[in-house]
């Protein structure tokens, strides 16, 4: 029978879903998904939504709680969400977490790969080296930093996230007083008018140096000296500060244009002992300590040695392979972001000469760019696979498959897609030999996994050839991105759609190469449309991003 909206049910809560979720079954062994929940708890549960195969349920009353459940130390941690296990033992948070693992590799994987116990955070709170706190108003009218409540854009006021360092918290309230007394209004969503759109602030774990970017609509700040000043007065570790410009509607937090109002622009700290510098568009795994313990483990699954090549796919700033190229002969590292392998190339050439010349950096697609390498020949002894939440898509895998490597090490944020690739893998000559789930987020649902394939002894037994940076072809790459990239950035950032017609013909006036007769008219006498003004100029300021011109 149908579960009813606002029936209410006494349910036993037997485990945690992969989003943080109770689940538990009805009656009629409909599963019910109840946020908020603890497994061992008894309540009865208000049926907000019934999707006929399962259900989603609200706790009306607890009856029993959980041995599991404890007092949770935060005022808004319900409306807010941040914090989706804040009323769970830690013990039992990575109980869970290690169980949605091995769920995620025996049912979507269909691999029977041992799932190693996961491994803790240093630190359980505070661990959070970034904070993007939008800014708005509270209830008596004043500027208040917080976060959004869950699918909505409504600002719950937290003054201190117990998952932010501390001062990162007195950063954002000591910013808010300010703007308080000086009129300087947040930004208004819903009427377009207001200053202050976001705080966002960095901390380096070891280094301790902050860096305050205040994301703004337009590139005015009143009173910044002002701010600048007491900023530093009051807080001694804040080595730059920055204005960020967005005056788009558009849920992205960061613009393009950054202004330096004070210090070099960056931050500074180490991880795994490379040097990083650190701005507003540098991806960061947002939790040092544990990050640490994460690549620890990834250099265990590698077993580099002096003789073997890295390939790191999806390298981001190139901290993963660098903390590894002392143990072997040469890095290759591919991003698609080209801000993070201009970081890449500097944290390598902070490293020193030896470093710099033996690591290889560059823009390009993970799919394209390892499709490429593989068909010029490339057989690295060890891949690292770092994926976004998505995975890896087909052809990266192929393209791993057929470079051949000894080893993949596949680091994921997303166990589902993780157990996905690896079971994609299996198919395709490698065996998993091992899953270790990191906790890098505490408190939340997320949980890192680091999966060490293995290629099969038979197909291992490959002819070695000598290959070096020098021999590499990079001029595949040299174009940037690919034209759904390019459309999916000025769609995204201007709501424009563009034609790869319109594409090509900026291509040419910027002098970037297209192919002899890649949408060319047919004939001397054939019309194309030309590219409108609007659409030009937000099609070069794609090639700016994708570092093209």
């Amino acid at each position: 029978m149908p579960l009813q909206k606002n029936q209410i049910l006494t349910l036993r809560i037997e485990r945690l879903s992969s989003d943080g979720s109770g689940v538990a079954h009805s009656p009629d062994g409909e599963t019910v998904f109840v946020p908020g929940a603890a497994p061992g708890d008894e309540a009865d549960v208000r049926i907000v939504k019934d999707c006929k195969r399962y259900a989603f349920g609200i706790l009306d009353h607890l009856r029993t709680p959980s041995p599991d459940r404890i007092p949770v130390d935060c005022a808004v941690a319900g409306p807010c969400g941040g914090c989706s296990l804040r009323h769970l033992d830690y013990t039992a948070e990575l109980r869970a977490k290690q169980e949605n693992v091995t769920d995620a590799f025996r049912r979507i994987g269909g691999l029977d790969v041992p799932v190693l116990n996961i491994c803790p955070s240093p630190e359980a709170d505070r661990y959070r080296n970034k904070v993007q706190f939008p800014v708005g108003l509270d209830k008596n009218g004043n500027p208040c930093i917080g976060f959004y409540a869950g699918r909505t854009h409504r600002i719950v006021p937290c003054p201190d996230c117990k998952l932010q360092p501390g001062v990162l918290n007195d950063i954002g309230n000591a910013l808010c007083r300010f703007f308080a007394e000086n009129g300087i209004q947040p930004y208004n969503e819903e009427t377009g008018r207001g200053l202050v759109r976001h705080i966002f602030l960095r901390r380096g774990a070891h280094s301790g140096q902050i860096m305050v970017c205040l994301v703004c609509t337009r590139p005015n700040l009143p009173h910044a000296e002002a701010l600048c000043t007491r900023l530093r007065e009051q807080f001694a570790d804040i080595a730059t500060i920055l204005l960020n410009v967005n005056s788009k509607n558009t849920n992205v937090i960061l613009g393009t244009e950054t202004h330096t109002l004070y210090g070099p622009g960056y931050i500074e700290d180490t991880l795994c002992g490379v040097p990083v510098q650190l701005g507003p568009l540098s991806f960061y795994q947002v939790n040092t300590l544990a990050a640490e313990r994460l690549y620890g483990i990834a250099a265990q699954y590698a077993q580099l040695t002096p003789d073997d090549l890295l390939l790191d796919l999806y390298c981001g700033m190139g901290t993963i392979g660098l903390s590894m190229v002392d143990y072997c002969r040469e890095l290759v590292g591919v991003e698609i972001v080209p801000e993070a392998i201009e970081s890449a190339k500097a944290n390598a050439a902070r490293m020193g000469d030896a470093v710099a010349a033996k690591s290889c950096f560059f823009c390009a697609d993970a799919g394209q760019a390892a499709t490429r390498l593989a068909a010029e020949g490339l057989h690295p002894d060890v891949v690292m696979l770092d994926p976004p939440r998505k995975g890896c898509d087909e052809p990266t895998l192929s393209a791993v498959v057929r470079m051949a490597p000894r080893r993949v090490v596949y680091v994921s944020c997303n166990p589902a897609t993780a157990a996905r690739d690896a079971a994609w893998l299996e198919q395709n000559g490698y065996h998993a030999e091992k899953v270790q789930p990191v906790d890098l987020f505490p408190r939340t649902k997320h949980c890192e996994t680091v999966v060490l394939l293995s290629k099969g002894e038979v197909d291992s037994k490959k002819i070695r050839v000598e290959f070096s940076l020098e021999d590499m072809d990079m001029s595949e790459f040299q174009d940037g991105a690919t034209y759904p990239q390019i459309k999916e950035y000025v769609l995204e950032h201007t709501g424009l759609k563009v034609s790869n017609l319109y594409i090509s013909q900026i291509k040419r006036k910027c002098g970037i190469g297209v192919g002899k007769n890649y949408n060319l008219p047919k004939s001397e006498d054939s019309r194309q449309p030309q590219c409108p003004p609007e659409k030009e100029k937000a099609i070069r300021e794609a090639f700016k991003y994708f570092g093209m011109i």
